[in-house]
């Protein structure tokens, strides 16, 4: 790619900051030249630099450049830029005097030179067969990012990123291409630094990877296709993350890096509830004379009682070189985050520690990374959520009436007749869910691994690669709850304790021998995986507030038990690369995996091959600057999976009864029993494989200024580890896992970068992506009929069971499944009235019909890039179209007469529809979800030298989540899952930071 000046020039403002020496050496002269391409044009922006010093400077836009104050003597200057291959030259600088030295860059395209992270090492990116995206930390999402997930949100084609609510550490959904699976995982595996991470789930967190400190990662690298995933073979159906963390390069000079966020975060929307007097309006209007006389005379906006402004502090300090001959980092960080929901916040320490050395004349590269974090989480009820949105408005937070007193003096609603006793079918105070509750956490996150390369001496390209990590989790808390909350009064409170261990380690061997074979080059890599994966849980009683056991007896265990479980991960894998000519490119990989899971099936194999054809390299287009790189790409693979939730699908196995459910076999309390349970399995279970095909075009148009991919995929998912109910004396169980049904996704990815302005001052990049996904099942069953419903699921709040969604043949997964709403002249939708749809003249079930569904049919992307002088300017902006979500808020909105003693306040929509009965199966309740985001803008200001020489200073203003445009009625048009029962709240966040470098 020529002249990517963007990117260059950003890092050009850094380096500005760094300062030149004017004194540091008593004999000095100056160095200066021109750098051009291979058309002679000045390359503008170029990196001059004197090796191992941070004396250099910048091309200008006719490329001159002059470099002052350079040590007399031999030096080594070297001239790199973006797209081209780097140039050393020797120079022997005269005290006094000037030394001219230019040079001329030859064009790599499109960064062709560059490394890209795949699975068991890198590649150059003209290499690559298969479809990968790498998104470094020029380009990441700004702002306060506390999940290492966050920063490439919008940033990569066929990537969706959903973020489970706004709470600090909320976990997050992310499907890549759709997704592959529907009972099992869909979740992509997540690599860190050589090592397969488990993320599975801890108790005490909310989302494991909020561990890692995002301020550490230098790259993410997405894996998509076969090509690229078919290494990982049992793991990679649902796509490979690949995360490098930031290291020291060899010959850099110490450098110390602190920097600051500090943020506040408000409510971006609140729920459309009805005030106290509109409540009170509609009571009088609709409601029965006990529910009138439960009316107060407060007026208490119960959302904004529970929310808050919060504030965010973020602070991180690194220190990374050279040390000799070698290079390391080490960072310490601190985050102090709280959440919108009062009593709500998360406390992370993280360390970090990447060391290099290179042993043995260079042939022994040793790669040490240690990451460690420790998190405080308090957890605020967020039942307190929903509660706020259908708590009587009128009512006080609490009274001194001393019926109230049994509950902490908050107003509660009371049973009538007098006995004093909790209505049990009223909300409860959402204050005093907050307030009567103490939930805290420990989570600890260790990451490391050791790998040891080493070039063989007795053959020439041969090199050997050991890799021992190790992932290792640690959660405990408690959740106390006092015998006067209302929401834990009939046990008479809570007082309990949870612990969680999660062993995850590695061993990986692999050799790579590269070799030029004929015209082409050759690579070829084989290696052995074994990972075993422990998940040790710590089963304590239940207890009270007081501290005493819910049931008493002898056999009742009084401090802990344990279940522990664990299985093992085998795979022998093997990749060749065979390139000819640069020109035209050859992939196949191949991988067995063994899972103690399967006991009867215990292996697969997944194959793949891709190949390209780099036609830029071809002769009739090789020294063309209207088109600046042209690559066909085309793969072919299957993949796997084996996460189905359970350890032991296939293994017969017992559990233990519960303390209520015991056998009695005599009086008293010795006289019962705790009995082991068969549990259903499948001995034929089976890995679930996914066959993908990838077709895909690399371009780049008028000199490197536009760029980018497209590319075409289907990817066909059989044997689904799918739950099917069975009939009797078929099992175990009424249901069971098994390998059954299939699905499909096909789509394509558009990527696009534009260097729209390019000068010596002023610079704009653009980027754009866009995704097209079309998924369907396409068995469900082992004999599907015409008629089949499907699997209903998606339960949604009201009623006993009720469920909205259903997966069923021929349609997307999660599709709606409703009845469609008969309007009136009005516009209005007519209670209780709905089509006919089968003609039976009777409306019932059969009339309903699959509508629409959670998943987007379109996510988009993109950004720009703005620098003016030391000044910059960047924004990420995202999309979702053709996502809808059921507004189950919306739909409980109707006008319930059956309470007694309360009414239930509701959103806004029951003065619309003016319900009296709940209708939660019409499609009026289905709404259109697409929406734009502006997920972040960021302005920066590089004031460089400003405390002193060999310094930078950069301040930055954030905003998150600044605006969103959605026609959706709800508070947040993005839901996992795509019912919306009431999320916690994502913020609006405005964040100064301060980044100093020494």
């Amino acid at each position: 790619m020529k002249h990517h000046y963007l990117a260059k020039l950003l890092f050009l403002l850094l380096f500005a900051g760094f300062g030149f020496p004017s004194g540091a050496f008593a004999q000095t002269g100056s160095v200066s030249g021109r750098v051009t391409d291979d058309a002679n044009e000045g390359v503008p922006g170029a990196t001059v630099l004197i090796e191992g010093t941070t004396i250099g400077g910048s091309s200008n836009v006719d490329g001159t450049y002059s470099i002052q104050n350079v040590p007399a003597g031999p030096q080594t200057l070297v001239i790199s830029y973006v797209g081209y291959t780097t140039v050393r030259r020797p120079v022997s600088v005269v005290a006094g005097q000037n030394t001219e030295v230019s040079a001329s860059l030859v064009e790599n395209t499109t960064q062709l030179s560059e490394a890209v992270v795949v699975g068991y090492g890198t590649q150059r990116r003209q290499d690559v067969t298969g479809s990968i995206t790498t998104v470094d930390e020029r380009q990441f999402v700004k702002g306060q990012v506390t999940n290492p997930e966050q920063l490439i949100q919008g940033k990569v084609a066929g990537v969706q990123i959903t973020t489970g609510g706004g709470a600090p550490g909320a976990g997050s959904q992310i499907l890549i291409r759709g997704g592959s699976s529907l009972a099992a995982s869909n979740a992509p595996l997540i690599v860190i630094d050589g090592v397969p991470v488990d993320n599975s789930g801890l108790a005490g967190s909310s989302n494991p990877l909020s561990l890692i400190n995002p301020n550490d990662i230098e790259s993410v690298t997405v894996l998509k296709d076969a090509s690229a995933t078919a290494i990982y073979g049992s793991r990679a159906s649902n796509g490979v993350i690949i995360v490098t963390t930031k290291r020291g390069l060899a010959g850099e000079k110490m450098r110390l890096n602190v920097s600051t966020q500090n943020s506040l975060a408000t409510i971006a929307k609140y729920a459309d509830v009805l005030s106290a007097d509109e409540f009170r309006t509609l009571v009088n209007e609709r409601g029965t004379s006990g529910q009138k006389a439960s009316l107060g005379n407060a007026s208490t906006d119960w959302q904004k009682e529970i929310y808050r402004t919060a504030f965010t502090t973020d602070n991180n300090v690194s220190l990374m070189g050279s040390a000799g001959k070698t290079p390391f980092r080490v960072s310490v960080g601190h985050l102090r985050q709280e959440g919108l929901l009062k009593n709500n916040d998360l406390t992370r320490f993280s360390g970090s520690v990447g060391v290099t050395p290179m042993l043995l004349d260079d042939n022994l590269r040793i790669d040490i990374n240690l990451k460690g974090s420790v998190i405080d989480n308090n957890f605020s009820d967020q039942g307190a959520v929903g509660n706020a949105v259908r708590f009587d408005p009128t009512q006080p937070i609490r009274s001194s009436d001393p019926r109230y007193a049994p509950y902490g003096g908050y107003v509660e609603f009371l049973e009538t007749g007098g006995s004093g006793n909790l209505n049990n079918l009223s909300p409860r105070n959402p204050v005093s869910l907050i307030e009567q509750r103490r939930d805290r956490s420990t989570v600890r996150r260790s990451i490391g691994n050791i790998q040891l390369d080493y070039k063989l001496p007795f053959l020439s390209g041969l090199s050997a690669n050991l890799n021992l990590g190790y992932d290792v989790q640690r959660g405990n808390g408690t959740t106390f709850v006092p015998a006067t909350a209302a929401s834990a009064f009939g046990q008479r409170g809570v007082n309990n304790e949870y612990r969680q261990d999660l062993n995850n380690t590695l061993l990986e061997a692999f050799a790579k021998y590269t070799k030029t074979v004929g015209v082409g080059r050759m690579e070829l890599l084989g290696g052995y995986s074994w990972q075993k994966f422990q998940n040790r849980g710590y089963i304590f009683p239940n207890r009270r507030a007081d501290g005493s056991v819910f049931q008493e007896s002898s056999l009742t265990y009084t401090n802990q038990d344990q279940a522990l479980n664990q299985y093992v991960l085998l795979g022998f894998f093997g990749r060749a690369n065979y390139n000819i000519a640069d020109k035209y490119l050859l992939t196949a990989t191949f991988r067995a995996d063994g899972s103690s899971r399967f006991p009867n099936n215990k292996w697969g194999y997944f194959p793949s091959g891709a190949v390209a054809w780099r036609i830029k390299g071809e002769d009739f287009l090789k020294n063309s600057t209207a088109i600046s790189d042209l690559k066909l790409r085309l793969g072919y693979g299957q993949t796997g999976q084996q996460d189905v939730g359970s350890f032991y699908p296939g293994v017969p196995t017992l559990t233990l009864s519960t303390l209520t459910s015991q056998y009695q076999i005599g009086s008293g309390a010795n006289g019962f029993v705790r009995t082991l349970r068969s549990d259903q399995y499948n001995p034929n279970i089976k890995w679930e494989t996914t066959t993908t095909y990838n077709l895909g075009l690399d371009y780049g148009f008028a000199s490197g200024r536009v760029y980018g991919s497209v590319d075409f995929y289907q990817r066909d998912t059989k044997d689904l580890l799918n739950f099917l109910p069975i009939g009797p004396l078929e099992g175990l169980s009424n249901g069971g896992t098994f390998n059954v049904g299939s699905l499909t996704n096909k789509g394509v990815e558009f990527v696009t970068n534009l260097d729209a302005v390019r000068g010596d001052k002023f610079n704009l990049t653009v980027n754009f992506n866009a995704t097209y996904n079309r998924n369907r099942i396409t068995k469900l069953t082992r004999s599907d009929a015409a008629n089949d419903v499907g699997q209903q699921t998606g339960g949604i709040s009201g009623g006993v069971g009720n469920n909205i969604q259903v997966n069923t043949v021929g349609f997307p997964t999660q599709s709606f499944y409703v009845a469609q709403q008969v309007y009136g002249q009005d516009g209005n939708p007519v209670e209780g009235i709905y089509v006919d749809r089968n003609g039976d003249n009777t409306i019932s079930s059969l009339d309903y019909y699959r509508y629409k569904s959670a998943r987007p049919d379109y996510i988009l992307g993109g950004g720009a890039n703005l620098t003016y002088g030391k000044a910059s300017l960047a924004f990420t902006l995202r999309s979702n179209i053709g996502n809808y979500v059921y507004n189950n808020v919306r739909s409980e909105s109707f006008y319930d007469q059956s309470t007694t003693g309360f009414a239930v306040n509701r959103n806004r929509e029951v003065l619309r529809s003016n319900f009296g009965t709940a209708q939660y199966f019409s499609d009026y309740f289905v709404e259109n979800a697409s929406f734009l985001r502006m997920e972040n803008i960021t302005v920066g200001y590089n004031f460089g030298s400003l405390v002193k020489e060999n310094t930078n200073l950069n301040l930055t203003f954030a905003v998150q989540n600044a605006f969103i445009i959605t026609k959706y009625k709800g508070i947040d048009p993005e839901i996992i899952g795509g019912i919306d029962q009431t999320i916690y709240p994502r913020p609006r966040t405005f964040t100064v930071g301060l980044n100093v470098g020494f």
